[in-house]
């Protein structure tokens, strides 16, 4: 993954410094190395974010700035890639953790007539929540670490390919001589 890419839709930490609402976190939000985009910091947020995204908890941004400051990885790909499970994409996300916990603990699916209220999550909630978190859990692993396989190749094959075009340039150079 080129890292020039990578920056340009990641705002960087002087711009930040300019949102006044920001001040309250207090100076470890700019720590340059939350900023910087390495192979190791952009896969390892993409595996953060994507796991985070996967975890249904109120805070999901806060809880993968904490997890991008603990591992030292990118903090705006981190947080930006909890949106994943945006309310749009949210049931589908869900549903398919659900049906992935239920096949991993051999429970039969039941029948969800999913209403948006307080009283169907106490209820319903009680009778699936195993097969739920469990999917969930499951997913997030899955889907974070092929994140993070995929954009640390990605970068791998990017950075070998340069290496590559240099060396031809070079020997071109060489025998123009």
């Amino acid at each position: 993954m080129p890292k020039r890419t990578l920056k340009q839709f990641s705002p960087s930490p002087e711009r930040l410094r300019q949102f006044k609402s920001l001040h309250v976190l207090g100076e470890w939000i700019y720590e340059p190395n939350l900023w910087h985009i390495t192979r190791y910091s952009a896969s390892m947020a993409f595996f953060i974010g994507l796991f985070i995204a996967f975890i249904p908890i109120p805070g999901q941004m806060i809880l993968a700035a904490f997890l991008a400051y603990r591992f030292r990885c990118n903090l705006p790909l981190s947080v930006g890639l909890v949106w994943i499970t945006n309310p749009a994409t949210m049931p589908a996300i869900y549903f398919l953790s659900y049906k992935v916990g239920a096949m991993i603990i051999d429970v039969p699916m039941q029948e969800l007539d999913f209403e948006l209220s307080f009283t169907w999550l106490t209820h319903e909630m009680g009778n699936i929540w195993k097969p739920f978190f469990l999917g969930c859990v499951t997913c997030g692993l899955f889907f974070g670490s092929v994140g993070y396989f995929i954009l640390s190749m990605l970068w791998r094959v990017r950075v070998m390919r340069d290496w590559h075009k240099r060396k031809l340039r070079r020997q071109n150079n060489a025998s123009a001589r």
